[in-house]
């Protein structure tokens, strides 16, 4: 069990079944915009406007439902500065900084094998 964990680690198997914890967390990261949305704040904290801005493709809707999630996942965190109007930034939690320090060798993958990738596509592609 990792340090500071309050219960049971969760196994591979674990996260087969429908029911298990650790998968909807896994669905909420692997998410169309979830690791691109820690990926961004990874950075450093950002307003949503600069994610937006920031994130090709994302519309409001969407960045507000997975910013939303990550928050509620304890992920990253909402920041509101008692201006006028207020602002609000978000950042990663110690949590999803632990979480990116393990998906930077995933990410680091994609960035080396993005070409070998890309041409079998092509060659998919081409025979389809």
């Amino acid at each position: 069990m990792p340090p500071g964990s309050t219960g049971p680690a969760t196994t591979v198997s674990d996260l087969l079944a429908g029911d298990c914890p650790g998968r909807t967390l896994l669905s909420h990261i692997a998410s169309r915009w979830g690791v691109l949305v820690l990926t961004a704040l990874h950075q450093g904290p950002l307003r949503f406007h600069q994610l937006r801005d920031g994130i090709g493709g994302i519309s409001e809707k969407m960045l507000s439902q997975t910013l939303r999630v990550l928050c509620r996942d304890g992920l990253i965190r909402r920041e509101v500065e008692p201006t006028t109007p207020p602002r609000v930034s978000y950042g990663l939690t110690p949590l999803g900084e632990e979480l990116m320090s393990e998906l930077q060798g995933f990410i680091a993958w994609i960035a080396l094998r993005t070409e070998e990738i890309t041409a079998a596509w092509d060659r998919h592609d081409s025979t389809a």
